[in-house]
């Protein structure tokens, strides 16, 4: 395989967001004994067709492994950006915006699988994220969102 076709399955993502995924995965890691103990208990009590404890816990079980091949795949695949202090909009950066109506607000550009809006932390391929990449401090761009076209100038970028 060429390195532009390897580049095309790579995840970008944040130092912060593959520590995250590392940490949430040493959690299940850990919680995984005491769910697999909980399965074994529910089985010993004896009829599976009926055992409602069986099945719940065999469901949990099945839960936190598909998430933990899920997060390992993501790691596999992560290619971890750290932000260069270059005056440009890029993954990793904090930028600070003036809306149309005058509101300021700033976000965080990070990676698809590290979106929280209500934690201020956007993808850089959102639409929002899209027009900014690779932006200055004092550019005005267009948002062209599903529902709406807007207009936000970059007042302030910071790592």
């Amino acid at each position: 395989m060429n390195k532009d076709r390897q580049d095309f399955y790579l995840q970008k993502m944040t130092p912060s967001g593959y520590q995250k995924i590392t940490a949430e995965i040493a959690q299940l890691d850990a919680d995984r004994p005491a769910k697999i103990k909980a399965l074994q208990k529910a089985r010993a009590l004896g009829d599976l067709s009926e055992n409602a404890d069986y099945s719940a816990a065999k469901r949990d079980l099945r839960h936190l492994e598909s998430r933990l091949q899920f997060l390992h795949k993501q790691l596999r695949y992560a290619d971890v950006i750290t932000p260069q202090d270059n005056g440009k909009v890029e993954l990793g950066t904090y930028v600070t915006l003036r809306f149309d109506d005058g509101a300021e607000e700033t976000f965080r550009i990070v990676g698809k699988q590290e979106v929280d809006v209500d934690a201020q932390l956007i993808s850089f391929a959102s639409p929002l994220g899209a027009a900014l990449m690779e932006k200055k401090v004092g550019t005005t761009v267009t948002v062209e969102a599903p529902a709406t076209t807007y207009q936000v100038t970059i007042i302030k970028i910071t790592v």
